[in-house]
């Protein structure tokens, strides 16, 4: 049944549309911080907006002074596929709560774990039809409200059938979804009988509204990602696709063929190198580097979050690009620049550089190289909007050892010597 409720300005503002209409921050200067090419710097924030970057030391502080010696500042990730509506749902006795507070705490409460981990924008799927309607939509909307400020958080609409006389109701749903506030239309286009029909549908409620499309598929079948990416092509503001891990086991020949027709449609591709969103997925990735090399814009999400998918869901950006790294082989920067610098502008967000002029959209994590950060990167303080939004603290201890054993060299210990700060990692 349509929402007759007026629609509030902010439900489908684009990602940080309502920058302009939050308090500004009071300056703040990120001080003795790390860049990857080496340099160690100073960075002025002021409302949300990078003021100034200059070296260590040079920058005068009209706010507050965050010490960030000991840490990398890197543009902050971005999430572009998570499942609000079921994150956090694998532990809980009994069946799944469908009740829209239920929903709204779980997507609240998931969207600031991702915020934790350093993504202050994240896109959520949520599946609307069926038996709750768009119960589920409005409730992750309202924990989008709840949130601002603090992390901005997209939805997509994913309605299950769109095609036929079942999927009548499916494509009304769906037009009222986007005018309660779903910024993106999507769907899973693989449940429906009509998987190109269904494509159809999506493509056009997509261009009625220009909105943006991201559609759910294994992309396990050439025939059909040929015939998608020649109705996608050239739609604005954009086709995503994801998580496409199916194209992993076709033959080579062909999925390079599926890449240079990706490409050449402009469609961006998430891939999910944790874990897969759905019980029937196959546990592997989409061939990054395959299509990467054939020019398509590749993303990296998260996917599901502890819930019945990946029980163990970390929803964390840093861990996707370690895996990026440490299985598929990309160099420690352009792992990230896929959940940090793609992952944004396969949502439509402007790039974050550490430079004067850009969003303050950053990411602190403690270490020296983009590699250790990767690999331990427990300590990190992220940025959104000009502010500090979230921080995370880990401290190591040793023991001390044996005194009765025969003297040596001294353990090693973690943190700068010279900080004061005892061992943190």
């Amino acid at each position: 049944m349509p929402d007759s409720r007026p629609r509030r300005p902010d439900d489908s503002a684009p990602d940080g549309a309502e920058a302009a209409t939050t308090d500004p921050a009071p300056a703040l200067v990120l001080s003795g911080a790390r860049l990857t090419d080496g340099r160690a710097v100073d960075v002025r924030l002021s409302g949300s907006r990078i003021e100034a970057v200059g070296t260590a030391g040079s920058l005068t502080a009209r706010g507050p002074r965050i010490d960030l010696r000991g840490y990398l500042l890197l543009p902050a990730p971005a999430e572009p596929h998570a499942h609000g509506d079921t994150a956090l749902t694998a532990d809980g006795a009994g069946p799944v709560s469908d009740h829209p507070e239920d929903i709204q705490r779980r997507a609240t409460e998931a969207a600031l774990l991702q915020l934790g981990h350093g993504a202050t924008a994240q896109r959520a799927h949520v599946r609307i039809g069926d038996v709750q309607g768009l119960a589920a939509l409005e409730a992750v909307l309202q924990a989008r409200r709840a949130l601002r400020g603090l992390a901005d958080l997209t939805a997509v609409a994913v309605p299950r059938l769109l095609t036929g006389i079942a999927g009548a109701d499916g494509l009304a749903m769906l037009r009222d979804a986007v005018k309660m506030g779903a910024a993106v239309v999507g769907g899973c286009p693989d449940l429906d009988p009509d998987p190109t029909g269904y494509t159809a549908a999506v493509l056009e409620v997509a261009a009625e509204h220009g909105r943006p499309v991201d559609l759910h598929t294994d992309g396990d079948d050439p025939a059909r990602l040929a015939r998608l990416a020649a109705m996608a092509g050239g739609l604005r503001p954009g086709v995503t696709l994801g998580p496409c891990a199916g194209l992993a086991h076709l033959p080579l020949e062909t999925a390079s063929r599926a890449a240079d027709q990706l490409a050449a449609a402009g469609i961006t591709v998430v891939c999910l190198p944790q874990g897969g969103c759905t019980g029937s997925e196959r546990r592997t990735t989409a061939p990054v580097r395959l299509l990467r090399s054939a020019g398509v814009r590749v993303a990296a999400g998260s996917g599901a979050l502890r819930d019945t998918a990946n029980p163990v869901g970390r929803g964390d950006p840093l861990e996707a690009a370690y895996l990026l790294a440490s299985q598929h082989g990309l160099p420690a920067e352009h792992a990230y620049a896929m959940v940090s610098t793609t992952a944004r502008a396969a949502l439509g967000l402007p790039d974050v550089r550490v430079e004067a002029g850009f969003p303050a959209e950053l990411l602190a994590v403690r270490g020296e190289q983009l590699s250790a950060a990767l690999s331990l990167a427990y300590s990190r303080i992220v940025v959104h909007r000009g502010r500090i939004v979230a921080r995370t603290s880990a401290v190591r201890e040793y023991c001390d050892s044996d005194p009765d054993a025969a003297a040596g060299p001294d353990l090693p210990r973690q943190g700068r010597p010279d900080s004061g700060t005892g061992p943190k990692s």
